[in-house]
């Protein structure tokens, strides 16, 4: 792919380390491309990777987690995005482990990742975590992703309620991540509507977005603290994306901040814009 300058959705990006004095840990990338010198469609990939280990060694797995994935893409031909998508999340799993290997200050560090890859206005997702994806698509909010953590396992075997899950004191232990010694089984279910079976979800990979639907990817320092329907009022109400991440990372500063806070914002142009855009080409190609 040919990286671009201009991506053909907006896009908004706030992180910030919190309130409790700790290193900023996550880590995000968001990258424009054209497909190819002969193919002009365009392509958006936004990673978002929140670190795992002391002394230094989260910030590190992250760097290396959203370095590998983003080369990864950019290097590739876009015809299999989802087996493009798990050969980048691997390769940078494995350079995780390599880096850390007989260092003692480092050993242990690993990093989650939500990955989102727009091509034209097929959406493709994966995840390793509890990093999270949402659909924002007029007054719905979806969580697309599926926490990789002990609360979300006990849920799903009914063993604590859904109330339970963000006070349960094992709500950041996660089941999966990068840097391990075995490859992390990466995650392709893209929940559309909570009452599908799993098969269905992996199905949903190159869902079209509509004009106005807006993604939105963050790290748990979020989503600890501000609610679904809270980041959907936002985002909704905000006159434009970048008062949005901005508005949702001061809200969960103001609610304690006790995590690193990361939010990405991709959304599709509304119609209106759409047509305005082609008015104005046809305006300059008749000389008006």
């Amino acid at each position: 792919m040919i990286r671009s300058s201009l991506p053909h959705l907006h896009v908004a990006t706030h992180s910030h380390p919190g309130m409790t004095g700790k290193n900023n840990e996550d880590r995000y990338a968001v990258t424009a491309f054209q497909l190819a010198k002969d193919d002009p469609r365009p392509s958006v990939l936004a990673v978002v990777a929140d670190g795992i280990g002391g002394h230094r060694a989260g910030e590190v797995a992250a760097e290396l987690a959203v370095n590998y994935i983003t080369k990864g893409i950019s290097e590739s031909n876009a015809k299999k995005p989802v087996r493009i998508l798990e050969t980048a999340i691997h390769d940078a799993s494995q350079a995780i482990a390599s880096h850390s290997a007989g260092k003692a200050d480092e050993e242990g560090m690993g990093s989650t990742c939500a990955c989102v890859w727009i091509i034209e206005n097929r959406l493709f997702t994966a995840y390793v975590g509890d990093s999270r994806i949402y659909l924002i698509r007029g007054n719905h909010i979806q969580q697309l992703t599926i926490d990789h953590t002990w609360v979300q396992e006990a849920f799903e075997k009914g063993i604590i309620t859904a109330e339970q899950m963000r006070d349960h004191p094992n709500v950041h232990v996660i089941r999966r991540h990068l840097g391990g010694l075995k490859l992390p089984e990466v995650d392709f279910r893209m929940r559309i509507d909570n009452s599908e079976t799993n098969e269905e979800s992996e199905n949903n990979q190159g869902f079209h977005l509509a004009h106005g639907d807006t993604i939105l990817l963050c790290s748990d320092g979020l989503t600890d603290l501000v609610w679904e329907d809270e980041i959907m009022n936002i985002v909704n109400s905000k006159k434009d994306l970048k008062s949005s991440a901005e508005k949702l990372v001061n809200l969960a500063n103001e609610r304690g901040g006790h995590d690193n806070i990361t939010v990405v914002i991709l959304s599709m142009p509304k119609l209106d814009e759409v047509e305005r855009r082609k008015a104005g080409i046809l305006d300059w190609l008749l000389g008006e």
